[in-house]
This record gives structure tokens, C-alpha cells and sequence, in this order.
């Protein structure tokens, strides 16, 4: 963007009325060798146009700050979950977190009105994963790989090909796409390799038949697990089915209280037969949903014999297997030794400082 004329920002310092801070997260799998951003604060904007910014988020990540709104009693429980206080809480304060970020973004919208960029300004609000429960981010299914994508295109600014203000597409994207289709609007050539696709605009690319997903190491934890859906069916492949969902994760063990829930009803044995799954010593090598009849992913049909559902996990497996050899997946090649000892850390930790805490009184 920067190539194509464009100021960029990464933004974290707001006018004070905004009352918060933007977190300047980028969480980049690689190392910046230079400058990526020429600028973190929000009053650079109207000096320096075009502009491409980003402004971050950390409401609906653990732990939940937001004030309380949602009645627990109201929640909706997926039928996964554990239908228990514990849950219904959690849930809850997830809810309340997303209405104090749906409040922060009305004050980023009151900013771009106040200096006069509400006119010229594309707007996307998107999610990096779904939502932050046991079944969701950091997994294959609906809940941790369905996010948000909202735009709004600004009145002064000719809206593209395939924009439809106030409507809900169903079209299948992948978040990749969106940097594809952001350099498509400032006129920058998507580059050779790149695998997001244009989704909107003169260079638009035909609609995505399927999407895919992928789960390796997440802190000290290691799955392999790829997907695809389409239209219809969700097909998981499990590289990895020897380990239990519920292997050891000190984040979530500390930050996601029915994560520690579902152990403890499961040594109880108070869990239904779908809840249990979560709780088993192993997983299903192969997943398959229909996702129009089972939006919950409860009924595996992997291994189900009607016709339509075999040639729909025939197909699928195929596709994945596909994508896994296009994409050069590095999933492939095992962790080098002294990764897989250092938990996933390709430098060594480095030792703990010693004398540098408070004293403490006898």
C-alpha cells in the first residue's frame, strides 16, 4: 500500500475523547525487517491521504473486561457445551465484551465524522478468528473459523462492482481475500503466489466453491487438522487423532472456565453423549457435517453409508488433499527437535530475571 502512494498506520494512541487505545497488535508468523507502519497515532490520518489504517481490538479476547449486560439466564447454549452456571456465566461476559467493543466502534466512527474522513473512508470490521470458547477459536469447526466481515463503502467514493449496501451475502470467503481486494481498489496488481482472491471490484475473481481452514501448534499444544466446506458439508481431516481435544493448554486451562468444566463433569459422569466427544481420550481421524441440517457439527457422517453423504466426503477429502499439495502445506514436515523441546519457540526462553521483584513485608 505503501508502494501505491498510501500513508500507513497501525494505530494505537486515539484523541482523548475516545476514552481507549488501539492494542498495535500485528502478531506476524515472521520478522519485519523494516519500518511497517509510519505511524500509530490517529491525528496523522487527516494530514496524510490516501491512507491505509488499521486500528486493533482485544475486547472479545480473554479475559473479559466489558461492563455487564447480558442476562446469563438468556444466553444461548450450544449443545456441546454443558448447559451449567459456570457456562451461562462465561457466556455472558463473551456477550458483554462484544457490545463494549460495538460501543468503541461507534467512537472510531464519530472520530472519522469529526475530521471529515467519514466521506472518503472504506470501513472494514473483521475478525481474525471466531469466537474464544472451547469449541471455538484455535478449532476447525463453524465456531473458531467463522468470523465477521462488515463494510461500509463512503458516499463520496463510486461504490465497486458487487457491493450491495445494507444486504447479508451468503459468499464463501476466506480472510486472505481481503488483502487481495484491498491492493485490487488501490490499484496495486495482486502479487504472484499470493492465494487470497478478489472478491469485489473491476478485477473480481469467480466466487470460491470451497474454503479451508488449517490448525497446527497453538502455545504448547500441537494438532494437525485441515479443513474444507462448501455450500453444504464441512470435511475435517485429524492428522493427528491420537491426542485428546482437551490435551494440555496452560492458557486455556487458566483463562476458559469450562474448558476445566468439562473435565470435571466428565469425571463425573455428567456429560451427554455429544458433550462427551469433547472429552474423549482420542478424536475422529475424519469429520464430516451437513452444515443446513447439523449447524451445531454434532453428527459425524464420515463414516455414514448414504450415497450422498459418502460422495460428499469423497469429494471433499479429495479437495483437501488437493489444496494441502497446492498450497506447499508445511504442516507436512515434522518441527525440527529443538522447536518441538522449546514448546514451539525457535529461540530458547530466556532465564528468569532474579532480585528484580518487589520486597515483600513480613
Amino acid at each position: 500500500m505503501r508502494e501505491a502512494g498510501y500513508f500507513t498506520a497501525n494505530v494505537r494512541d486515539l484523541p482523548p475523547e475516545a476514552g481507549f487505545k488501539g492494542t498495535g497488535k500485528t502478531d506476524w508468523n515472521f520478522q519485519e525487517p523494516g519500518k511497517p507502519f509510519e505511524s500509530s497515532n490517529w491525528d496523522d490520518l487527516k494530514q496524510h491521504q490516501p491512507f491505509y489504517a488499521q486500528l486493533n481490538f482485544s475486547e472479545t479476547h480473554r479475559a473479559f473486561h466489558g461492563p455487564p449486560h447480558a442476562d446469563p439466564a438468556k444466553v444461548e447454549i450450544p449443545p456441546y457445551y454443558p448447559d451449567h452456571e459456570v457456562t451461562r456465566k462465561d457466556m455472558a461476559q463473551y456477550l458483554d465484551a462484544a457490545t463494549d467493543l460495538d460501543r468503541k466502534i461507534g467512537k472510531v466512527m464519530e472520530l472519522l465524522q469529526r475530521d471529515g474522513l467519514m466521506e472518503n473512508t472504506i470501513i472494514c470490521f473483521l475478525g481474525d478468528h471466531g469466537a474464544a470458547h472451547v469449541r471455538g477459536k484455535q478449532f476447525c469447526y463453524e465456531e473458531g473459523l467463522n468470523t465477521p466481515l462488515i463494510m461500509s463503502w463512503p458516499a463520496g467514493v463510486p461504490a465497486p462492482a458487487g457491493y450491495d449496501a445494507g444486504k447479508v451475502s451468503d459468499r464463501l470467503l476466506m480472510s486472505i481475500d481481503l488483502t487481495a481486494t484491498t491492493l485490487s481498489w488501490a490499484g496495486v496488481p495482486k502479487p504472484k503466489g499470493m492465494q487470497g482472491q478478489v472478491f469485489m471490484g473491476a478485477n473480481a475473481e469467480p466466487p470460491r466453491e470451497y474454503v479451508f481452514g488449517a490448525r497446527d501448534r497453538c502455545d504448547m499444544t500441537v494438532f494437525r487438522l485441515r479443513t474444507v466446506r462448501d455450500a453444504r458439508y464441512r470435511y475435517i481431516h485429524n492428522f493427528t487423532p491420537d491426542r485428546p481435544f482437551l490435551q494440555h493448554n496452560a492458557y486455556k486451562e487458566k483463562q476458559y472456565p469450562v474448558w476445566n468444566l468439562i473435565k470435571e463433569l466428565a469425571a463425573q459422569d455428567k456429560l451427554t453423549p455429544v458433550q462427551a466427544v469433547l472429552a474423549a481420550p482420542t478424536m475422529s481421524e475424519e469429520e464430516l457435517y451437513d452444515l443446513q441440517e447439523d449447524p451445531h457439527e454434532i453428527n459425524n457422517l464420515a463414516k455414514s453409508n448414504q450415497p450422498e453423504h459418502r460422495a460428499a466426503r469423497e469429494r471433499l477429502n479429495s479437495v483437501l488433499n488437493a489444496w494441502i499439495e497446492r498450497t506447499n502445506d508445511q504442516g507436512r514436515i515434522p518441527e525440527p527437535e529443538e522447536v518441538a523441546r522449546n514448546e514451539g519457540r525457535t529461540k530458547e526462553a530466556p532465564p528468569a530475571k532474579q532480585g528484580k521483584g518487589r520486597k515483600k513485608k513480613a
